[in-house]
């Protein structure tokens, strides 16, 4: 792992699609982005932010969100998610994230994530497998 700048930052955009909306409010025109989706593509960013800067064998896993999902993006509007790196503590990464539709900001929060090494972290899961 090289070192990961404080400012790295990721994003990209998305339009919500009924796949991406949560229905359980019965009506159709109610469907709206759901906050599952919004934290994942929020981990995606910030995921994507530190790639650049990591060995080949090794990616990051997330092990905390903080996030307020502020507003509703019904289906049909796109929505930017933008992660950057707050700060580096050894393989901790921690994010500033934020999500903006079209017309609003709709989520801000904290995200951590945890550099791995894939080949442990693969062993590691096998034993707890083995284990149950």
């Amino acid at each position: 792992m090289r070192n990961i700048p404080p400012g790295a930052t990721h994003e990209h955009s998305l339009l919500v699609t009924t796949e991406l909306a949560i229905d359980h409010l019965g009506r159709e025109d109610a469907r709206v982005l759901a906050t599952p989706h919004l934290v994942w593509q929020l981990e995606l960013a910030a995921r994507e932010a530190i790639r650049p800067y990591l060995d080949e064998d090794e990616d990051s896993v997330g092990t905390e969100v903080n996030l307020r999902h502020l507003a509703a993006t019904p289906i049909g509007m796109s929505v930017t998610f933008r992660a950057w790196v707050d700060s580096v503590e050894g393989r901790r990464v921690r994010y500033i994230v934020e999500a903006r539709d079209e017309r609003e900001q709709v989520a801000s929060g904290t995200h951590e994530r945890f550099v791995v090494n894939i080949a442990r972290f693969l062993t590691r899961l096998a034993v707890k497998r083995e284990g149950v």
